[in-house]
């Protein structure tokens, strides 16, 4: 019995094995499925060299030109002729503000009563001793004005004289009367050009004290833009030469002046600081402006859109009409959205969009359409 089984077992297991291989030969005869190979379209444009003018692009925010800022010298209320309040105008010459002086003006009075009392206790002795000088000395007193800025003392005759003054404390008390009229100007200040208050820290009644900050004055008329341009074109700049600034939305243009370049080199940031002075009526302390400097041409040159860059060395270009190769360019200028390259010949054929996927060698389709 169990022969046959093992027999039938074994039939079934040959006839099994010869199905397995008719399948197997079957399947290997099936033709191999095809695909349909697809060649991806480009827009290609052809290159054509020329001169490119380089344009450095920098901005900043403007700085009157003109500013100072108010501080006390020294103590007292404040007084102003005008209303000391921002946008306050003022022309030349006029003043900004003053500081009661009563107290101080009399102490200087004092000090004037002290010398003229010195020099009149002198002349009897001058009179007696220098009697060739006593004119000259009696000349001066004449002259004194105690609601003027005092004279200046007559000169010496001789080293006698001079000890002689001296001896007396007419020297000491001179210069300390001439101290006082030199701080006596100090509580007044007086607009240095026409301009406007562009902050005012006090007001009228306000008790000032030595070293406090007033406020801020300006000359509205002229205003300068500070740019960093990189160390790299830095060279390029001149002063002199000019350039054109717009505003953010770019609706207004101004044309400004290199005035000053900076020869140092910040460290952290590798730029050179270009200072650009410009006159305009609806210019603002503080407005945004982007300057682009006209630094130079490169010469047979294309400005290309900088996503066609590969690797900052490389673009796309199709040679005979059908074949993507990668060729290499010499990038000499990178501008915010473009890059001006060098190194492409007349005439060849460099792609104008971004085509994923893109390898060189790759078969592509020309878009003829224009």
């Amino acid at each position: 019995m169990r022969k046959i089984i093992l027999s039938v077992l074994g039939v079934l297991l040959i006839v099994g094995a010869v199905f397995l291989a008719k399948t197997m030969i079957a399947n290997k005869q099936k033709p191999k499925p095809k695909f349909n190979k697809i060649v991806k379209t480009v827009f290609v444009k052809e290159v054509q060299n020329k001169n490119i003018p380089i344009a450095i692009i920098a901005n900043g925010n403007l700085l009157a030109k003109n500013r100072i800022e108010l501080f006390s010298e020294v103590q007292g209320v404040l007084q102003t002729p005008k209303v000391f309040k921002p946008g306050t105008t003022y022309a030349k010459g006029e003043t900004l503000l003053s500081i009661n002086k009563d107290e101080f003006k009399a102490s200087l009075q004092s000090q004037k009563s002290n010398l003229f009392n010195l020099l009149t206790s002198a002349m009897p002795d001058i009179r007696l001793d220098y009697p060739k000088e006593f004119a000259k000395w009696e000349t001066y007193l004449t002259r004194f004005d105690f609601d003027k800025p005092i004279p200046v003392l007559p000169k010496f005759s001789s080293d006698k004289e001079k000890y002689f003054i001296s001896g007396r404390g007419i020297l000491t008390s001179y210069y300390a009367v001439k101290n006082l009229e030199v701080k006596l100007d100090k509580y007044q200040i007086k607009a240095p050009y026409s301009g406007v208050l562009t902050e005012a820290s006090v007001t009228a009644g306000s008790l000032v004290r030595v070293g406090q900050k007033l406020g801020e004055f300006i000359d509205p008329s002229v205003f300068e833009i500070e740019v960093s341009v990189n160390a790299s074109s830095a060279e390029l700049l001149k002063v002199g030469s000019t350039v054109l600034l717009t505003n953010l939305n770019k609706s207004t243009q101004y044309s400004g002046k290199v005035v000053r370049v900076n020869s140092k080199v910040d460290v952290t940031t590798q730029t050179v600081k270009a200072f650009i002075e410009l006159k305009g009526k609806n210019l603002k302390e503080g407005m945004y402006l982007e300057a682009s400097l006209d630094a130079k041409s490169e010469e047979n040159a294309i400005e290309i859109p900088r996503k066609l860059l590969i690797n900052n060395r490389s673009v796309y270009t199709v040679k005979n009409d059908s074949v993507l190769s990668l060729t290499k360019v010499n990038p000499v200028y990178f501008n915010k959205e473009t890059v001006v390259v060098k190194g492409l010949k007349n005439r060849t054929q460099i792609l104008t969009q971004i085509l994923p996927g893109a390898y060189d060698g790759m078969i592509v389709k020309i878009n003829k359409k224009k």
